[in-house]
């Protein structure tokens, strides 16, 4: 395919700029026109500029706003080539989703910017209201206007406070980006970005600088000291000249609209419209947790490909993301696969996505955002920009979609294309084949026996019931034990120290023993939609069959599973962690625990309890239950953490590149002082065990499960 000839950003930017420069010698020409308008005392729109000027105003938006119309409309186009996907109903929470947006608290995670874009967001916003309603008032007949008196002196007030606001805005923005230049922005700092800077600042200043002039040429009658901004520095303007500068702070400040109107649509500035529409359409019909579904491929026979590879594949909302980004790099700055070196970077995903709609689809006059011109795709295949070994080191921990402040699902597209590249071309690392095969046919990655399942029961002291066997018939709670729970010989003694937990607080509950299975968590992450499938269907009806309706979990992976994505193909269940149900059997007396005095213990948030599922406080109380412990947070914490590595079968696989994502963790909790890491999953636990291991503290700093370190108390274990 020829790389399409289109109208770049540079390009308009550039004509745009001689436009203006020969518009200006115009105006200025037209402006010098004897009988030029000089309007009463009173604030005008236009001021001493002559009718002739003020007529090319009017026909100069009208005509720059279809045109900005018509630049939003091919990026719309580009949108609609996605395949279908409703984001419509649960009205309410969408609104307080854009209002959340609008609000900027989602960019106020990051204090400093958040507060800078504010300040320019808002200012911007006031000011163009304000110019909006002091052009209604200018075209009211005398006797409908409504600025005056009072109304006016106050409207001054507002609009010179929000234009400071504006312009330390932009101040602001223009030392951060190219004084400071934090690295996530130094990355992706292109030539707009000056010229988006440039342009707002030329419309704060001559908006300021013209009311200035106005003010002196008018000779600054009192109601005017309510223009708090403008009337001091109208001194700046000796009444003789008053005019001749008021005339030209005008036509900057119309040329500085214009010129916002072009780059609106041709920049990253149209996140300014992208973003609240994006949040607004945020996924309400799925928990945060899980994928996206496909159908049933075990029915299926007219299902050509699975997953996303081209442009068609990925939903109109994920090509509406590339158009949303803002490019900031939080994304980045968090994934803890880009941070131990790792090839995978979140913003270039999302990037390169849309650079590849652009390139392939209708011509753009607009590229996407942060958008190398001299990039090129020959298809609209989105593997001649990404690579495969960018979406095998992500480890679906979900800080990049947490951590976005314009509601980006970039974890999605990584998964989506993974599952292309796993079921449409077998290209996967090769140790994930072992336990695609192992999973297959033994029911678990480890390739254990299933009739080893229950093994762990026999050191028990009391009997633990199987579902559907010797005449147990129902319980209360299945307790689903898990992969990693029944045959890894660490978490081997915390499901022990649950069931001895569940069995002190008269818990009824049973297990599935040999007829649990893997609940297919770590076939999904890494595409193997069919064997997901497979696995839970079987154990769907297994679950049924049985009649359960409340499972416990102690692995929050299978807790994602059973609860979010089970109920995609017919299994719903009330699914509670094992966190959950420990504090809750605290807070009712049936456990209790005595402290052992002076621990300090520092706790690991896994991915799939926090960010994947708001459970933060459950584990946490569990722990505090217990007098004389010190809990200490690390830096990193609460929606915040830094993944162990495992998820998206990353445990599976082998890091060759960089540092191992465990060990940077591991050193993280040891950084805390603490005497163990407490953990509520199977996979942190073994991750970080072996991260302290390797980092030589294997004999300073314990790892346990919280349920191990309750049972210790509860039991009185020395």
């Amino acid at each position: 395919m020829e790389p399409r000839r289109r109208l770049t950003a540079s390009g308009v930017l550039i004509g745009l700029a001689v436009a203006s420069f020969f518009g200006t010698l115009l105006f200025w020409w037209l402006g010098s026109l004897p009988g030029h308008f000089i309007p009463e005392v009173g604030r005008e729109v236009f001021g001493n500029i002559s009718p002739p000027l003020q007529a090319l105003f009017y026909v100069g938006i009208a005509s720059f706003l279809p045109l900005t119309l018509y630049l939003f409309s091919l990026r719309a186009r580009n949108w609609e080539r996605g395949s279908s996907e409703d984001r419509t109903g649960r009205w309410a929470e969408r609104l307080r989703s854009a209002g959340t947006g609008l609000a900027m608290k989602t960019l106020l995670r990051d204090r400093a910017a958040g507060l800078m874009h504010a300040m320019i967001y808002y200012g911007f916003i006031v000011l163009f209201l304000g110019t909006v309603t002091l052009e209604i008032d200018h075209l009211l007949p005398g006797s409908l206007k409504f600025l005056e008196g009072n109304t006016y002196k106050v409207y001054s007030a507002i609009l010179d406070l929000a234009a400071v606001v504006f312009i330390v805005g932009i101040v602001w923005a223009v030392g951060r980006r190219y004084g400071q230049r934090p690295w996530r922005l130094r990355m992706k700092s292109k030539a707009e970005d000056a010229w988006i800077l440039l342009t707002l600042g030329l419309i704060g200043v001559s908006g300021l600088a013209t009311e200035a002039a106005r003010i002196s040429l008018q000779d600054r009658p009192d109601h005017e000291t309510w223009s708090v901004v403008g009337y001091p520095l109208s001194y700046l303007f000796p009444q003789s000249v008053a005019g001749g500068w008021h005339r030209a702070f005008w036509i900057a400040h119309a040329v500085g609209f214009v010129a916002f109107l072009v780059l609106f649509p041709t920049t990253k500035l149209r996140h300014m419209f992208t973003s609240p529409v994006n949040m607004f359409l945020a996924p309400k019909d799925r928990p945060k947790g899980a994928m996206r579904a496909i159908p049933n491929l075990m029915e299926a026979s007219d299902i050509e490909s699975i997953g996303a590879s081209v442009v068609g594949e990925f939903t109109w909302k994920q090509l509406l993301d590339t158009d949303a980004c803002t490019i900031c790099g939080r994304c980045t700055s968090v994934c803890p696969a880009n941070l131990t070196g790792k090839p995978l970077d979140p913003r270039e995903i999302v990037l390169k996505l849309g650079e590849v709609a652009a390139l392939s689809g209708v011509p753009a006059v607009s590229p996407p955002v942060g958008m190398d011109e001299a990039i090129t795709v020959t298809a609209d295949r989105v593997f001649e920009r990404i690579q495969p070994e960018e979406l095998w080191a992500c480890t679906t921990c979900r800080a990049c979609d947490e951590i976005c402040p314009v509601s980006i699902e970039i974890l999605d597209k990584i998964l989506d294309m993974r599952r292309y590249l796993s079921l449409m071309e077998s290209n996967f690392p090769s140790e994930l084949g072992k336990s695609y095969v192992a999973m297959e046919n033994q029911g678990n990655p480890w390739g254990l026996s299933q009739a080893a399942r229950a093994d762990w029961a026999k050191a028990l002291d009391f009997d633990v019931r199987i579902l559907g066997e010797d005449g147990v018939d129902t319980a209360e709670y299945l307790y689903w034990v898990g992969c990693a729970g029944s045959f890894d010989d660490r978490n081997v003694k915390v499901t022990q120290a649950i069931a001895r937990l569940l069995n002190e607080a008269g818990i009824d509950y049973a297990i599935l023993g040999p007829k649990e299975q893997c609940t297919g968590d770590p076939a999904r992450r890494s595409g193997n939609e069919y064997l997901f499938q497979q696995l839970a269907l079987t154990n769907i009806q297994t679950l049924n069959d049985l009649g359960v309706k409340k499972v416990i979990t102690q692995c929050p992976h299978c807790f994602n599973t059973l609860k979010n994505e089970y109920p995609q193909l017919g299994g719903d269940y009330e699914v509670v962690h094992h966190s959950q149900l420990l504090m809750s059997l605290l807070r009712d007396g049936r456990l209790s625990a005595e402290g052992n005095g002076g621990k300090k213990i520092t706790y690991h948030d896994p991915c799939y309890l926090g960010r994947h599922n708001d459970i933060y406080v459950a584990p946490r109380t569990v722990i505090a239950s217990i007098g004389g412990i010190d809990l200490i947070e690390m830096d990193r914490c609460g929606n915040q953490s830094l993944c162990c590595g495992a998820g998206g079968a990353q445990f599976w696989m082998e890091e060759q590149i960089g540092k191992k994502v465990n060990t940077e963790r591991a050193g993280e909790a040891v950084g805390t002082g603490a005497d163990e890491v407490a953990v509520a999953c199977p996979f942190c636990y073994v991750m970080i065990d072996d991260g302290i291991k390797e980092l030589g503290r294997g004999d300073d700093v314990a790892v346990r499960d919280i349920a191990e370190i309750l049972a210790e108390r509860v039991f009185k274990i020395e």
